[in-house]
């Protein structure tokens, strides 16, 4: 299938590169079909709508920039994942972009959870947590 996306153009995608949300995203619950797609020589991934053009979100993998970074998944979101092991999962944070971009921040309060074998992915919101919506993806450097 064709789709039109804010940062690739037109590309073709199969039915099974897709990943369901079935509740949407916060703020977009209409939004329940999106694909994952790599920015090229970057560690990016565009969570691109297929449905909206000019939707897509720039995600990256925490756990490299973030080594610390540790959440547990409450039971209900690990059932309506359908979850049956750690290797199901990918986890990926969204990124507010920022000019200039070494003032980009990671939300780490709601990661994006994606069940890679059933294509099923959920934004969760961490409470009790000291995790908020805007960590520096790059900490300032210390002066010498």
């Amino acid at each position: 299938m064709k789709v039109r996306t804010k940062y690739h153009g037109e590309i073709d995608i199969a039915e099974q590169d897709i990943v369901r949300f079935p509740h949407g995203l916060p703020g977009f619950a209409n939004e329940k079909r999106f694909v994952p797609l790599p920015l090229a020589d970057t560690p990016f991934v565009i969570l691109q709508s297929v449905d909206t053009p000019a939707l897509g979100f720039v995600l990256i993998e925490p756990f490299s920039y973030f080594p610390s970074y540790e959440f547990e998944l409450d039971e209900a979101t690990v059932e309506q994942l359908e979850i049956e092991s750690e290797r199901d999962v990918a986890v990926y944070v969204i990124l507010t972009v920022a000019d200039p971009f070494h003032e980009t921040t990671a939300n780490l309060q709601a990661p994006v959870v994606i069940n890679v074998r059933q294509r099923t992915g959920k934004q969760v919101i961490l409470t009790n947590t000291a995790y908020k919506t805007k960590h520096r993806l790059f900490p300032d450097k210390v002066a010498t």
